[in-house]
């Protein structure tokens, strides 16, 4: 099953609202995570017109949309991207869309736009994610203890990253 990534455009603002009102993906995300239709197109306009900097993509399986991923520019002067909102849609799941996904978006940053480091942080109690940034090639570089109020209780992250050599 082929996976493709492409940019979001606002046909897709509907498909990215349900994908992030879900329980199962949720639950998952930040406090900053766009929650409504006009927050949502803000993000695919912002894509649209910072494309080397801000990113907004949907996840395609045979030409059906399955999830998102994005990406914003963390340190300018030396090439680092955040990686943001991997989410993918529940009847999709258990494909290894997303290992897949991962890759080629990890590529499509490092040398297409140029970036050197890619960085991810996740919250330590999602493990299938965690387990998701290792099969995908990102390396552990720490935990951040307490580092987030999540749902009333402080919570601890785990940092990933990637550099441009590690795609060799």
């Amino acid at each position: 099953m082929p996976v493709e990534l492409r940019r979001a455009k606002p046909p897709d603002a509907d498909f990215l609202l349900e994908l992030l009102g879900e329980d199962e993906v949720r639950q998952f995300l930040g406090p900053r995570t766009a929650a409504t239709r006009d927050e949502v197109l803000e993000e695919i306009e912002r894509s649209l017109a910072e494309a080397g900097s801000f990113g907004r993509f949907v996840i395609e399986s045979d030409g059906e949309p399955a999830g998102m991923l994005g990406f914003h520019v963390a340190n300018e002067r030396n090439r680092i991207a955040r990686l943001e909102r991997l989410a993918v849609h529940p009847r999709f799941r258990g494909r290894r869309l997303a290992d897949e996904a991962a890759r080629l978006f990890q590529r499509h940053l490092v040398e297409e736009l140029g970036f050197h480091r890619l960085e991810l942080e996740i919250y330590a109690f999602n493990e299938r994610a965690c387990a998701h940034a290792e099969r995908a090639g990102f390396v552990r570089e720490g935990r951040k203890r307490k580092a987030y109020r999540k749902d009333g209780k402080w919570v601890d992250s785990v940092v990933y990253a990637l550099v441009a050599e590690d795609l060799s």
